[in-house]
Protein backbone atom coordinates (compact mmCIF):
# COMPACT_ATOMS: atom_id res chain seq x y z
CA UNK A 1 0.00 0.00 0.00
CA UNK A 2 1.32 3.42 -0.95
CA UNK A 3 2.42 5.79 1.81
CA UNK A 4 -0.18 8.44 0.91
CA UNK A 5 -3.05 5.92 0.99
CA UNK A 6 -1.76 4.51 4.27
CA UNK A 7 -1.67 7.95 5.88
CA UNK A 8 -5.17 8.67 4.59
CA UNK A 9 -6.54 5.46 6.12
CA UNK A 10 -4.87 6.19 9.45
CA UNK A 11 -6.25 9.73 9.44
CA UNK A 12 -9.82 8.53 8.83
CA UNK A 13 -9.53 5.77 11.44
CA UNK A 14 -8.23 8.32 13.96
CA UNK A 15 -11.31 10.44 13.27
CA UNK A 16 -13.64 7.57 14.21
CA UNK A 17 -11.51 6.48 17.15
CA UNK A 18 -11.18 9.93 18.70
CA UNK A 19 -14.73 11.13 18.11
CA UNK A 20 -16.84 7.97 18.28
CA UNK A 21 -14.75 5.54 20.38
CA UNK A 22 -14.10 2.94 17.68
CA UNK A 23 -11.76 0.21 18.88
CA UNK A 24 -10.42 -3.09 17.60
CA UNK A 25 -11.58 -5.56 16.56
CA UNK A 26 -13.35 -3.55 13.88
CA UNK A 27 -16.74 -5.11 13.04
CA UNK A 28 -17.33 -4.98 9.28
CA UNK A 29 -20.78 -5.83 7.91
CA UNK A 30 -20.44 -7.13 4.34
CA UNK A 31 -23.25 -7.29 1.80
CA UNK A 32 -23.64 -9.28 -1.42
CA UNK A 33 -22.56 -6.46 -3.74
CA UNK A 34 -19.18 -6.22 -2.02
CA UNK A 35 -18.73 -10.00 -2.22
CA UNK A 36 -19.55 -9.95 -5.94
CA UNK A 37 -17.01 -7.16 -6.62
CA UNK A 38 -14.35 -8.96 -4.58
CA UNK A 39 -14.92 -12.11 -6.63
CA UNK A 40 -14.80 -10.16 -9.89
CA UNK A 41 -11.49 -8.41 -9.07
CA UNK A 42 -10.00 -11.38 -7.24
CA UNK A 43 -9.78 -9.70 -3.84
CA UNK A 44 -9.34 -11.96 -0.83
CA UNK A 45 -11.48 -10.08 1.70
CA UNK A 46 -10.21 -12.01 4.71
CA UNK A 47 -6.65 -11.15 3.83
CA UNK A 48 -7.00 -7.65 2.38
CA UNK A 49 -9.33 -5.86 4.82
CA UNK A 50 -7.31 -6.50 8.02
CA UNK A 51 -4.17 -5.50 6.14
CA UNK A 52 -5.80 -2.35 4.76
CA UNK A 53 -7.28 -1.27 8.11
CA UNK A 54 -4.06 -2.21 9.91
CA UNK A 55 -5.84 -3.96 12.73
CA UNK A 56 -7.89 -6.86 13.98
CA UNK A 57 -11.12 -7.19 11.98
CA UNK A 58 -14.30 -9.25 12.41
CA UNK A 59 -15.92 -9.92 9.04
CA UNK A 60 -19.69 -10.23 9.44
CA UNK A 61 -22.79 -10.70 7.33
CA UNK A 62 -26.45 -11.48 8.08
CA UNK A 63 -28.95 -14.20 7.29
CA UNK A 64 -30.85 -11.68 5.15
CA UNK A 65 -27.78 -11.06 2.98
CA UNK A 66 -27.28 -14.80 2.51
CA UNK A 67 -30.97 -15.34 1.74
CA UNK A 68 -30.96 -12.60 -0.90
CA UNK A 69 -27.83 -13.98 -2.60
CA UNK A 70 -29.25 -17.48 -2.57
CA UNK A 71 -32.50 -16.24 -4.10
CA UNK A 72 -30.62 -14.93 -7.17
CA UNK A 73 -29.51 -18.47 -7.98
CA UNK A 74 -26.54 -19.10 -10.32
CA UNK A 75 -26.13 -15.36 -11.03
CA UNK A 76 -24.89 -14.67 -7.48
CA UNK A 77 -23.72 -18.15 -6.50
CA UNK A 78 -20.05 -17.15 -6.31
CA UNK A 79 -20.85 -14.15 -4.09
CA UNK A 80 -23.01 -16.43 -1.94
CA UNK A 81 -20.07 -18.79 -1.42
CA UNK A 82 -17.84 -15.85 -0.46
CA UNK A 83 -20.41 -14.42 2.00
CA UNK A 84 -20.89 -17.80 3.70
CA UNK A 85 -17.28 -17.60 4.91
CA UNK A 86 -18.17 -14.74 7.24
CA UNK A 87 -19.76 -14.97 10.65
CA UNK A 88 -23.52 -14.25 10.52
CA UNK A 89 -24.63 -11.43 12.83
CA UNK A 90 -28.02 -11.92 14.45
CA UNK A 91 -30.46 -9.50 12.85
CA UNK A 92 -33.80 -10.86 14.09
CA UNK A 93 -35.16 -11.48 10.58
CA UNK A 94 -34.37 -15.16 10.12
CA UNK A 95 -37.99 -16.26 9.94
CA UNK A 96 -38.96 -13.45 7.56
CA UNK A 97 -35.85 -12.13 5.81
CA UNK A 98 -35.71 -8.52 4.67
CA UNK A 99 -33.90 -7.17 1.62
CA UNK A 100 -30.21 -7.03 2.47
CA UNK A 101 -30.03 -3.21 2.43
CA UNK A 102 -32.98 -2.87 4.83
CA UNK A 103 -31.49 -5.50 7.13
CA UNK A 104 -28.15 -3.69 7.36
CA UNK A 105 -29.87 -0.35 7.92
CA UNK A 106 -31.86 -1.86 10.79
CA UNK A 107 -28.60 -2.88 12.48
CA UNK A 108 -27.10 0.58 12.04
CA UNK A 109 -30.03 2.84 12.93
CA UNK A 110 -30.39 5.13 14.72
CA UNK A 111 -26.87 5.82 16.07
CA UNK A 112 -24.71 2.83 15.10
CA UNK A 113 -24.27 1.97 18.76
CA UNK A 114 -22.32 -1.22 17.96
CA UNK A 115 -19.72 0.69 15.91
CA UNK A 116 -20.14 -1.24 12.67
CA UNK A 117 -18.23 -0.60 9.47
CA UNK A 118 -20.24 -1.38 6.32
CA UNK A 119 -18.62 -2.81 3.17
CA UNK A 120 -20.89 -2.31 0.17
CA UNK A 121 -20.94 -1.36 -3.52
CA UNK A 122 -24.64 -0.40 -3.41
CA UNK A 123 -24.88 3.38 -4.12
CA UNK A 124 -28.41 3.69 -2.71
CA UNK A 125 -27.46 1.97 0.55
CA UNK A 126 -24.30 4.07 0.72
CA UNK A 127 -26.30 7.29 0.44
CA UNK A 128 -28.68 6.21 3.21
CA UNK A 129 -25.80 5.24 5.48
CA UNK A 130 -24.15 8.63 4.93
CA UNK A 131 -27.22 10.24 6.48
CA UNK A 132 -26.44 8.38 9.73
CA UNK A 133 -23.52 9.83 11.71
CA UNK A 134 -20.49 7.72 12.59
CA UNK A 135 -20.74 4.95 9.98
CA UNK A 136 -17.39 4.10 8.30
CA UNK A 137 -17.95 2.89 4.73
CA UNK A 138 -15.65 0.58 2.77
CA UNK A 139 -15.88 -0.06 -0.97
CA UNK A 140 -13.71 -1.54 -3.71
CA UNK A 141 -12.13 0.57 -6.43
CA UNK A 142 -11.46 -2.35 -8.76
CA UNK A 143 -9.04 -4.48 -6.70
CA UNK A 144 -8.27 -1.76 -4.13
CA UNK A 145 -10.17 -1.43 -0.83
CA UNK A 146 -11.08 2.17 0.04
CA UNK A 147 -12.21 3.59 3.37
CA UNK A 148 -14.54 6.43 2.42
CA UNK A 149 -14.11 9.90 3.87
CA UNK A 150 -16.38 10.72 6.83
CA UNK A 151 -19.75 12.01 5.68
CA UNK A 152 -20.93 15.56 6.35
CA UNK A 153 -23.26 14.19 9.04
CA UNK A 154 -20.35 12.45 10.76
CA UNK A 155 -18.21 15.59 10.69
CA UNK A 156 -21.05 17.74 12.05
CA UNK A 157 -21.70 15.22 14.81
CA UNK A 158 -18.02 15.16 15.76
CA UNK A 159 -17.89 18.97 15.90
CA UNK A 160 -20.96 19.00 18.14
CA UNK A 161 -19.34 16.51 20.50
CA UNK A 162 -16.19 18.63 20.63
CA UNK A 163 -18.21 21.76 21.42
CA UNK A 164 -19.95 19.90 24.24
CA UNK A 165 -16.62 18.82 25.70
CA UNK A 166 -15.26 22.38 25.49
CA UNK A 167 -18.41 23.73 27.11
CA UNK A 168 -18.06 21.34 30.01
CA UNK A 169 -14.44 22.25 30.54
CA UNK A 170 -15.31 25.96 30.52
CA UNK A 171 -18.04 25.34 33.06
CA UNK A 172 -15.65 23.43 35.26
CA UNK A 173 -13.13 26.24 34.97
CA UNK A 174 -15.72 28.82 36.01
CA UNK A 175 -16.68 26.71 39.02
CA UNK A 176 -13.06 26.40 40.05
CA UNK A 177 -12.56 30.14 39.62
CA UNK A 178 -15.61 30.86 41.77
CA UNK A 179 -14.27 28.58 44.46
CA UNK A 180 -10.91 30.31 44.37
CA UNK A 181 -12.51 33.78 44.55
CA UNK A 182 -14.54 32.96 47.67
CA UNK A 183 -13.22 34.89 50.71
CA UNK A 184 -11.47 32.65 53.16
CA UNK A 185 -12.11 32.94 56.91
CA UNK A 186 -8.95 34.25 58.51
CA UNK A 187 -8.18 33.42 62.10
CA UNK A 188 -7.62 36.41 64.37
CA UNK A 189 -4.03 36.67 65.37
CA UNK A 190 -3.32 37.32 69.03
CA UNK A 191 -1.33 40.46 69.69
CA UNK A 192 1.99 39.78 71.29
CA UNK A 193 2.42 41.74 74.51
CA UNK A 194 5.86 43.08 75.34
CA UNK A 195 7.66 40.73 77.66
CA UNK A 196 9.19 41.92 80.95
CA UNK A 197 12.94 42.32 80.77
CA UNK A 198 15.09 39.63 82.24
CA UNK A 199 16.42 40.93 85.60
CA UNK A 200 19.69 39.05 85.14
CA UNK A 201 20.34 40.80 81.89
CA UNK A 202 19.82 44.25 83.42
CA UNK A 203 23.20 45.53 84.59
CA UNK A 204 23.69 48.90 86.31
CA UNK A 205 25.01 51.56 84.06
CA UNK A 206 28.56 52.70 84.67
CA UNK A 207 29.00 56.40 85.27
CA UNK A 208 31.51 57.97 83.00
CA UNK A 209 33.95 60.44 84.49
CA UNK A 210 34.64 63.36 82.30
CA UNK A 211 38.22 64.07 81.36
CA UNK A 212 37.71 67.81 81.85
CA UNK A 213 36.77 67.38 85.52
CA UNK A 214 39.93 65.41 86.33
CA UNK A 215 42.09 67.98 84.59
CA UNK A 216 40.56 70.81 86.64
CA UNK A 217 41.20 69.01 89.94
CA UNK A 218 44.85 68.41 88.98
CA UNK A 219 45.38 72.08 88.16
CA UNK A 220 43.87 73.17 91.50
CA UNK A 221 46.22 70.86 93.41
CA UNK A 222 49.27 72.29 91.61
CA UNK A 223 48.26 75.85 92.50
CA UNK A 224 47.92 74.98 96.18
CA UNK A 225 51.41 73.57 96.30
CA UNK A 226 52.84 76.70 94.71
CA UNK A 227 51.15 78.97 97.24
CA UNK A 228 52.56 77.04 100.18
CA UNK A 229 56.13 77.41 98.95
CA UNK A 230 55.84 81.19 99.10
Amino acid sequence: MKVKRQKNVRHILSFYKNNFSYIEPYQVLIDGTFCKAALQFKVDIKEQLPKYLEGNVQLLTTSCVLAELEAFGPLMYGAFVVAKRFKPRKCGHKGAPLPAAECLLSLIKPHNENHYFVATQDPLLTQKLKNIPAVPLVYLNKATPVLDRPSARSVAKAEGLQDTKIGLSEHEASVLKALKDEPTVQQKKKRKRPKAPNPLSCKPKKQKTSDTGSQKSDQAAVKRKRKRRR
